[in-house]
């Protein structure tokens, strides 16, 4: 009682937006307060990416349109089902995946690993969209240095990080209008001014073909993005409306799916072959000039802010699990920022393809892992507690039911995106990883009877949080 009450009279000054991050804790009851809308909004600003876009520009002019189009259909269905997945049981205990991991068959210190590399991914992320931004932006000022607008890109987004999932939500709001805008009218000037000549649809590259290993190498590059969409949302959906459960898991999981890998994917391809660029960041200053620029920087700064928000609570999480170092989620902010220039100057888009593939193994087997637990051992096998619980006078160190599984499944899994597994499994070693742990995790709980799931069975948690 005594610290509901510091809480709440610490939710009478300015810090009280600050507060409603539940970085550390389960979002209670009361703070689920958002609707459906508003949070499928702000996932929407991740999902309007221009790396969606590039994906679809760069793989149909590499392997054709057709091949790129199927690749895209595949991740917005991989995407969805798990998000959707992810989304019910986010919103069902009021956890984000890196909470929800501690009772997910991590043990407390064990989702330690999770949170991590879950945070560094995004602190990747941040570079990639800065690096995009800077680079649209010397496009059309040469004379300022890229290294400077680097610095300055990193750096904007944290006061617009500052204050939590509310802010997110009313910059979404203000700038999803100029972005439709904008692309609208990029849309227009080259349906009008276009010399490409036959159907977009049948382009092929010299020498390419529809299907087989064309395909596949699409496939390959979906995978690597899948996983950080499909884990992203649990982020915000734990914030849904109790009343607003099934339209909001459905919402909330499957349309920002639907709009980064489907609709920003067939904008790319359509971009890509007209304007025969992979890179958006250069084709749209080409097609409007400074309003091309302007429609990067709005659209990377509608990622980046989001970037920011999942990295922040993932590093706050980590530090305060192993190093009992909590000074708060805005300090991570800074630091996720700082992080993010770093890389832009040494370079992180010349090692995108790397990158990718390792999170796109290690996110999806990620998810499976926490599928597996919540449908089957959980749900089936009726082993440790039916709710995902992630206080740590509750909770083994380590549960070897998820990390065993996360790491062998990480491991095979970049062996054969590496290549060394053959081509077929090279290009589908993210899905080739998420069965393996999907299994792995249903082995080794039953092997360990579920003993590590918690030390003692907790009698505060609402029936409605139960998932099993």
């Amino acid at each position: 009682m005594v610290e509901r009450m510091q809480v709440e009279e610490k939710g009478k000054n300015s810090q009280e937006e600050k507060k409603d991050d539940f970085s550390l804790e389960k979002v209670p009851v009361e703070g689920r307060t958002m609707g459906w809308m508003s949070i499928t909004n702000v996932t929407l600003g991740v999902a309007t990416a221009m790396l969606f876009i590039q994906m679809g520009s760069l793989m149909a002019i590499s392997f054709g349109a057709v091949n790129a189009l199927l690749a895209e259909i595949y991740a917005t269905v991989v995407a969805g089902v798990v998000g959707i997945g992810i989304c019910y049981y986010a919103a069902k205990s009021g956890l984000n995946v890196n909470l929800m991991a501690r009772g997910g068959g991590f043990g407390y210190f064990g989702a330690s690993i999770t949170s991590l590399i879950y945070a560094l991914n995004f602190i990747m992320y941040c570079a990639i969209e800065g690096s995009i931004m800077a680079a649209a932006v010397h496009e059309y000022i040469s004379f300022v240095p890229i290294w400077g607008l680097m610095v300055f890109f990193g750096l904007i987004v944290i006061p617009l990080n500052w204050f939590g999932i509310k802010q997110l939500d009313k910059l979404q709001k203000w700038t999803l209008p100029l972005f439709v805008l904008l692309l609208g009218s990029g849309f227009w000037i080259v349906s009008s001014k276009s010399n490409f000549e036959g159907n977009i649809w049948t382009f092929l590259p010299e020498g390419g073909e529809i299907g087989g290993a064309s395909l596949l190498a699409c496939i390959g590059i979906m995978n690597g993005l899948v996983g950080i969409m499909a884990l992203l949302v649990s982020d915000y959906a734990r914030f849904i409306k109790k009343e607003e459960l099934k339209v909001g898991v459905f919402a909330v999981g499957f349309l920002p799916q639907l709009v980064c890998f489907f609709i920003m994917g067939v904008i790319g391809i359509w971009f890509g072959v007209q304007m025969e660029e992979a890179n958006p960041g250069v084709y749209f200053v080409q097609i409007l000039g400074i309003g091309g620029a302007l429609f990067t920087i709005l659209t990377q700064l509608r990622i980046n802010i989001t970037n920011l928000y999942s990295s922040s609570l993932s590093l706050a999480n980590f530090f305060e699990n192993v190093f009992k170092f909590k000074p708060g989620r805005n300090f991570w902010v800074v630091f996720t920022s700082i992080a993010a220039i770093i890389l832009m100057l040494g370079g992180v888009l010349d090692h995108l393809g790397s990158l990718l593939t390792f999170q796109g193994v290690f996110l999806l087997s990620w998810a499976a892992v926490l599928l597996s637990d919540a449908f089957i051992v959980k749900r089936v096998l009726k082993m440790g507690p039916r709710y995902f619980e992630h206080r740590q006078e509750y909770l083994y160190a380590w549960n070897p039911v998820g990390v065993v599984s996360l790491i062998v499944a990480s491991v095979i899994g970049s062996i054969a995106a590496f290549g060394y597994m053959g081509v077929f499994l090279q290009n589908v070693a993210a899905f080739f990883a998420a069965i393996i742990a999907f299994v792995l995790t249903i082995v080794i709980a039953i092997a360990t009877k579920g003993k590590y799931y918690s030390k003692k069975v907790a009698d505060d948690v609402e029936a409605d949080e139960y998932i099993a």
